[in-house]
């Protein structure tokens, strides 16, 4: 996985999610967890779920993405089940 790409995801989540929740993009890294640091609801968060399905093509279980608890986390699911980027 390049760092490019990683980066590519990194920004779409981040941008997804200021816009969803109205908040600045500057706030948003890696380490940020949706529920306690953005107040996500699980509205918000399965909004973003079918953001990354539509835009990478991944499909996301309602159990994975209860796994899924921060940025970081969302962007390295997309990296590690997204055929384009997963060099296998």
């Amino acid at each position: 996985m390049s760092d490019l790409a990683r980066e590519q995801v990194f920004g779409l989540i981040r941008a997804h999610l200021a816009d969803e929740l109205d908040v600045e993009e500057a706030v948003i890294a890696e380490a940020t967890r949706f529920k306690e640091d953005l107040e996500a609801d699980s509205l918000d968060l399965y909004t973003l779920v079918q953001e990354l399905e539509d835009t990478y093509g991944v499909h996301i279980s309602d159990e994975q993405a209860a796994q899924i608890l921060t940025v970081g986390q969302a962007v390295d699911f997309v990296l590690a089940h997204d055929g384009t980027v997963d060099a296998a």
